[in-house]
């Protein structure tokens, strides 16, 4: 199957997928009600300011990918590998033949 097939992606609303859609009105929503909640008291130019800094990650949601993640994924395979599973991770081999031949033929090959 072609690989243009498998990244098709149907779109439902000026050219946007549903989940990029939907993240984009989330995002509209917030900053509007951030402006019209904090405008009046922290002044517009601020409450701009402050709205954008809440609409970007909810719009970078929608739209990010990253090795074909979604936000979600990548920032939950981020914790898992940089806190969760964290650590070292020693290398120790093991000669199974080595060791089949020593307990088979009671001999120690030390």
């Amino acid at each position: 199957m072609p690989k243009e097939v498998r990244k098709h992606k149907e779109t439902i609303f000026f050219g946007l997928t549903a989940r990029q859609f939907f993240c984009a009105v989330i995002a509209v929503g917030a900053a509007a009600g951030i402006y019209l909640g904090l405008g009046p008291v922290i002044g517009k130019e601020t409450a701009s300011w402050v709205c954008i800094l809440a609409a970007a990650p909810v719009a970078l949601a929608g739209f990010f990918h990253y090795n074909g993640m979604p936000l979600e994924q990548f920032l939950w395979a981020v914790v898992k590998s940089e806190f969760l599973f964290a650590g070292g991770r020693p290398f120790a081999s093991e000669n199974f033949y080595y060791n089949l031949l020593r307990r088979k033929g009671g001999q120690d090959f030390d």
